[in-house]
């Protein structure tokens, strides 16, 4: 019976939620990047307003890790960090491809043996990009690709592959092959609600002392 504050500020579009075993109970998100830190801790107050939730009250916090945005996970980061020294509760770090391709997998449900490509955008043609089996099985690393029409041609010929995020859609103007599927995910509070709640009951607790982004590559301007 876990009730978590779940905090994503990875991508464009920043969201706080309170989750109970799972399921939603409050959100507010945030569409201007830019504004992501200024959202944050706002959001957090009006939110615990909105749900009638003590923070104290929570069992513990959830931070999208990334890959993602250098500022917002930072921003992210810092700001779960800070909640859990504060109230003394567990980190829980989780991988931002991880939950897009979780809603993906649940907006499409579809039950077949296709992959699932969740992307990035990383500037230029580049993406933070990774596969996965519906079963959140890990086929391709998470990794920093620099996108071309040949990119994903071994695992087409093999499997049906639905693309979906903020850097799905250069990789659909370049990609020809019958077996790529594309995908808009709009439940991503969603499944980080569900993650995190899997990570709680698996004790799956981040080293709040040492725990930092997951930026899958150095820091570059404007990302």
């Amino acid at each position: 019976m876990a009730l978590i504050l779940n905090i994503d500020t990875a991508t464009e579009t920043a969201q706080v939620s309170f989750a109970k075993d799972g399921i939603v109970l409050q959100s507010l998100h945030n569409e201007s990047q830019k504004d992501h830190a200024a959202f944050l801790q706002i959001a957090i107050q009006q939110l615990a307003k909105l749900a009638a939730i003590q923070l104290n009250d929570v069992d513990a916090i959830a931070v999208t890790a990334g890959p993602g945005s250098y500022t917002g996970l930072r921003v992210g980061m810092s700001g779960a960090k800070g909640l859990c020294y504060a109230l003394n509760k567990p980190l829980i770090a989780i991988n931002t491809l991880e939950v897009l391709t979780v809603a993906a997998i649940a907006q499409s449900n579809i039950a077949d043996d296709r992959l699932y490509c969740p992307m990035i955008d990383a500037r230029r043609m580049e993406v933070f990009t990774a596969l996965y089996t519906n079963t959140l099985t890990s086929v391709l690393q998470p990794a920093a690709m620099v996108l071309n029409a040949n990119s994903f041609n071994d695992q087409l010929v093999q499997h049906t592959i639905t693309f979906c995020g903020s850097g799905a859609a250069k990789w659909q103007a370049i990609c020809n092959h019958p077996n790529a599927s594309f995908a808009v995910v709009s439940n991503l509070q969603y499944a980080m609600a569900s993650l995190s709640d899997i990570y709680f009951n698996k004790q799956q607790f981040a080293n709040l002392a040492y725990s930092e982004p997951y930026y899958l590559k150095e820091f570059q301007d404007k990302i």
